[in-house]
C-alpha cells in the first residue's frame, strides 16, 4: 500500500479539508492518507477548539486513514521545528508524497530555500522588526517573492526540512480551494478554519462548511478555548514565579520574563496582557507560544530532550490505516504506541500528558491517560 501524508491541525476540520484529503489522494494515487495532527494546541501556541480526539474522529470519517499524533514539543513551534518534525514522523512510517496547501503551489520552493542559505544572519538579529520581517525583506531582495502567507511559509518549511535532513519525501502543494486562509466570512460550503472559529456561537452560519461530526462537536461546546479562559493560570505563575525561574522558560530571552511579570501584574484580561507585552521584535505567534511555555513551566533541557526522543503516539485508524501500520511497523526506529501508560506520563510523553491536562481546563475528558486509538470499522 502506498501512503499520502498530511501535516495538520484541523482546527475544525471543515470542507476545505475533506477537499484536500481527497485531492491529496487523487493527485498521488495513494491507497492510504495518513495525517500528522497537532494535539490540543495549535502552532501559534492557542488551545484547539475542540480536543484532538473528536478532530481525529472526524478526519476518520472523512477520508484519513491514520491520525498521529504531532508532539507538543513540535507542534507549538516556529515552522521550521514543526515542518522538522512533522516529516520526521512521516518519514519513520515510510511515508514517501507529502500534500499540503498552498496559496502559490507553483512557486519553485527549492530556488526559495537555497537563495535563503546566503542571508546576511546579522541583519536578522535587529530588534526594530521581526525576524520574519527581516527574512521576508532579504528574500525578497533575492529572489522577488515574499513569504506571507500561512501555508507557503510552511511549504517553504517543509522544504529546507526535506532538503536539510535528506528524507526521501515527494512534496506536492496542492492550491487552497475557495476561502483564504485568513479570511473570517462565510461564504457556501467552503469556509476558513478562521471564519469558522469566529462564527462557532452561530451554529446556522457555519453548519454548511463542516462534515456532521465536527458539527455535532462544535455544538456541544460549552466554551470555546481560549487564552482569555486560561490567563488566570498563566498570571498567577507569571505572578508568583521569581524572574530568575521564569528566565528559564523554554525560549524565554532578552529580558521578556521582566515584561511579562510586569504586565501580568498590571492588567487583569488576557487582550490587555497580550498588547501589552508585544513588541516590534516579537509576532504575537511567538508570544503565544511563550504563554503556552509558560504556564506548562517548560524549560529549554527537557524540550531538547524530548525533541531528541521522537515517538508516534496512534490516535486512531481506520481498517486500511490498520493494515497499513501492520505493513510498516517493523521498520519504525522509534517507540510507537495506542495507550498512554502510567510510566509514559512520567517520561516520553510528559509533555504531552501536562499539556492534556491543561486542555481538560475545557473539557471533562482526560486526554490522554489509557485513552484508547479511536477505531472506525
Amino acid at each position: 500500500m502506498d501512503a499520502v501524508g498530511l501535516v495538520v491541525e484541523f482546527n475544525p476540520f471543515h470542507n476545505g479539508h475533506r477537499y484536500y484529503v481527497q485531492k491529496a489522494k487523487q493527485v498521488t494515487g495513494a491507497d492510504v492518507a495518513v495525517a500528522v495532527m497537532s494535539g490540543d494546541f495549535t502552532q501559534r501556541g492557542e488551545p484547539t477548539i475542540v480536543d484532538k480526539w473528536q478532530r481525529a474522529h472526524a478526519a476518520l470519517l472523512n477520508g484519513v486513514d491514520l491520525v498521529v499524533e504531532l508532539p507538543i514539543c513540535y507542534a507549538c513551534q516556529p515552522a521550521h521545528r514543526f515542518a522538522a518534525g512533522a516529516l520526521g514522523l512521516l518519514n519513520q512510517l515510510q511515508v514517501k508524497n507529502v500534500a499540503f496547501g498552498a496559496e502559490h503551489p507553483d512557486w519553485d520552493f527549492k530556488k526559495l530555500v537555497v537563495a535563503a542559505r546566503d542571508f546576511n544572519q546579522q541583519a536578522l538579529k535587529q530588534y526594530n522588526e521581526t525576524y520574519a520581517t527581516q527574512f521576508n525583506d532579504q528574500l525578497a531582495q533575492r529572489t522577488g517573492v515574499s513569504l506571507k502567507d500561512p501555508n507557503d511559509i510552511l511549504a517553504f518549511a517543509y522544504t529546507k526540512a526535506v532538503s536539510a535532513h535528506h528524507y526521501p519525501i515527494n512534496l506536492v502543494p496542492i492550491a487552497r480551494k475557495g476561502s483564504n486562509y485568513h479570511d473570517e466570512e462565510i461564504h457556501g460550503r467552503i469556509a476558513s478554519a478562521s471564519a469558522i472559529r469566529e462564527a462557532v456561537a452561530d451554529h446556522a452560519a457555519f453548519a454548511p462548511t463542516v462534515p456532521p461530526a465536527m458539527l455535532s462537536a462544535l455544538q456541544a461546546l460549552a466554551t470555546v478555548p481560549s487564552w482569555t479562559a486560561l490567563y488566570p493560570l498563566l498570571r498567577n505563575q507569571l505572578i508568583q514565579a521569581p524572574v530568575a525561574s521564569l528566565a528559564q522558560t523554554y525560549q524565554m530571552a532578552e529580558g521578556l520574563e521582566h515584561r511579562m511579570k510586569e504586565f501580568a501584574e498590571r492588567k487583569l484580561t488576557f487582550q490587555g496582557f497580550i498588547h501589552g507585552i508585544k513588541t516590534k521584535r516579537y509576532t504575537y505567534a511567538h508570544l503565544l507560544r511563550l504563554c503556552l511555555y509558560t504556564t506548562l513551566q517548560l524549560n529549554e533541557d527537557e524540550v531538547a530532550a524530548h525533541i531528541d526522543q521522537p515517538f508516534i503516539h496512534i490516535l486512531g485508524f481506520n481498517k486500511r490505516g490498520q493494515e497499513y501500520l501492520h505493513q510498516v511497523k517493523k521498520g519504525v526506529a522509534v517507540p510507537m504506541f495506542t495507550k498512554v501508560s502510567q510510566e509514559m506520563k512520567e517520561d516520553l510523553y510528559n509533555l504531552d500528558y501536562r499539556a492534556g491536562k491543561l486542555y481538560q481546563n475545557f473539557t471533562p475528558a482526560d486526554q490522554d491517560l489509557k485513552h484508547p486509538p479511536l477505531i472506525i470499522r
